[in-house]
């Protein structure tokens, strides 16, 4: 496929592989960078596009290879893999054969009964149109973007699978699937022959959901890796609400953080966790961050950026030890699971 006559602008870091760890996804044999970069917030046309391409471009001069969309990414729905398409074609392409590219299917991103959902004509229209935004013929992984209850699992494993056979998609992956739905879905991927790479939850200190339902488990079980996004717990764990609410923050316009959470409650706890982190000399965050990749079934964390120097930030935290065990009893202590979140 065509990436358009583009000048080219950009050349990659030539030690970029020297800048980040890999780590293999589950049974596969397949490494991705410890940390993903998620386009799901920041990344529509309400942001600049130069700022968008700078940040996009540096994550790769980092050795960050996977960028992780879906066809409800923007605003408005589909605008982060317009994006990206335009990124890819302009500056990435001589790269495409060095990327990890994911999409997404199956939340609601219209009216019409076939722009949600798990069924055969809403996942595979989805990823033609996935294609096209991102101008590329096959992504590295396409997903059911979650669990729908209303259609066959068969149905839905059965449209990830012709993804595969088509040659539209090199692995698929599920997101937000309750464990026994993703062990149902796994084994029919199994059994016919295109197995689950990889499942994408929600986990963070503040939200021990794949602890606590036996994900972690079965991930190692059934030979699928994680990557989880949130590992941030949308900037709860930074130190930007520790003394209130910015101005500029996202809790004053997200419609997936609300100020109300941001309470005393959450500021005794993320001001007991920023003290351990100070203690080990690195930020709230990189803790945060650290936390989640210590897991030997978390392959990757998802990780989003508003500024080149957030991004180098957040990967710096592959740089500290450890955390020990009295490290891992505090953070149990004070990282109490549902702080901030609506459960």
């Amino acid at each position: 496929m065509s990436y358009g006559t583009f000048e080219k602008t950009y050349a990659a870091a030539e030690d970029r592989y020297d800048k980040i760890e890999y780590r293999r996804a589950g049974d596969s044999g397949l490494d991705l960078p410890a940390f993903s970069f998620g386009l799901w917030q920041k990344f529509g046309t309400d942001y600049p596009y130069e700022t968008q391409r700078e940040i996009v471009l540096h994550a790769f001069d980092l050795g960050i290879t996977h960028f992780d969309n879906a066809d409800r990414y923007g605003p408005p729905h589909r605008a982060a893999q317009q994006f990206f398409g335009k990124v890819l074609g302009k500056d990435l392409a001589p790269y495409r054969d060095e990327l990890i590219l994911s999409t997404k299917a199956g939340n609601p991103i219209g009216p019409g009964p076939y722009h949600k959902g798990g069924s055969r004509k809403s996942l595979l229209v989805s990823l033609e149109h996935s294609l096209r935004d991102l101008g590329t013929d096959y992504v590295d992984i396409f997903y059911s973007h979650s669990p729908d209850p209303s259609t066959p699992l068969e149905e839905t494993v059965g449209a990830l699978i012709s993804a595969v056979e088509q040659g539209k998609a090199l692995y698929v992956g599920l997101s937000n699937y309750p464990p026994e739905r993703a062990h149902e879905a796994a084994d029919l991927l199994r059994r016919a022959g295109v197995p689950l790479l990889i499942h994408q939850p929600r986990y963070s200190i503040f939200d021990r959901r794949p602890e606590n339902n036996g994900l972690l488990k079965l991930a190692a079980e059934d030979g699928f890796g994680l990557i989880v996004y949130s590992p941030l717990a949308q900037g709860l764990l930074t130190d930007k609400y520790l003394k209130g609410i910015p101005a500029d923050a996202r809790a004053q316009n997200s419609t997936f953080l609300s100020p109300d959470v941001i309470d005393d409650t959450y500021r005794q706890r993320a001001t007991a966790l920023n003290r351990v982190a100070e203690q080990r000399g690195q930020s709230l965050a990189q803790l945060a961050l650290q936390w989640v990749l210590r897991q030997p079934q978390v392959t990757s964390a998802l990780i989003g950026a508003s500024s080149v120097w957030q991004l180098d930030h957040n990967i710096q935290a592959l740089e500290f030890p450890p955390l020990t065990e009295e490290e891992l009893a505090l953070v149990d202590e004070h990282g109490v699971h549902g702080t901030g979140l609506r459960l």
